[in-house]
């Protein structure tokens, strides 16, 4: 018998615990290739042998207050074109997700999301080949929120 496939919904609560972050909104979007994550105060740090970046991130739109300084592996510079036809020059980090009792590694651009609804975009190249995407539901996995800062907004 075949075990039944994680099913996504369009927006899905997930944890990028590597970087401090235990509940941020994720839009899962298969038509983007590339991951993304909202981040401000983009700083490179680290030696060119072993490139590093720091930066800010505002996990919760109505919560200004929580922000999470991060810092992360460099794996490239990249030139992404995003949805209204925009090239940007990212950072590409890998780091962790974990999406309800899963966790595996993506890779993730970093980029300035403010105006979005949603501070992460899950593109199709992080979601693993034997999950599902429900487009027509939402939030298939478990919820999590604000709470989950009260103990390690640093």
């Amino acid at each position: 018998m075949l075990d039944k496939p994680l099913i996504l919904g369009r927006k899905e609560w997930v944890a990028l615990p590597e970087l401090g972050l235990p509940a941020i909104k994720a839009k899962v979007d298969t038509g983007a290739r590339t991951s993304a994550l909202h981040a401000a105060d983009i700083q490179a740090v680290g030696t060119p042998q072993r490139p590093m970046v720091r930066f800010t991130v505002h996990p919760l739109p109505l919560r200004p207050d929580i922000a999470i300084i991060c810092t992360a592996r460099v794996l490239a510079e990249r030139e992404v074109t995003s949805s209204n036809g925009e090239k940007e020059r990212r950072y590409i980090v890998e780091t962790r997700l974990r999406v309800g009792d899963r966790e595996w590694p993506i890779e993730i651009g970093l980029t300035n999301r403010e105006a979005m609804t949603h501070r992460m975009l899950l593109g199709r190249q992080a979601i693993p080949a034997d999950f599902m995407v429900d487009p027509s539901g939402a939030y298939h996995q478990p919820k999590l929120g604000a709470r989950s800062y009260k103990s390690s907004t640093r």
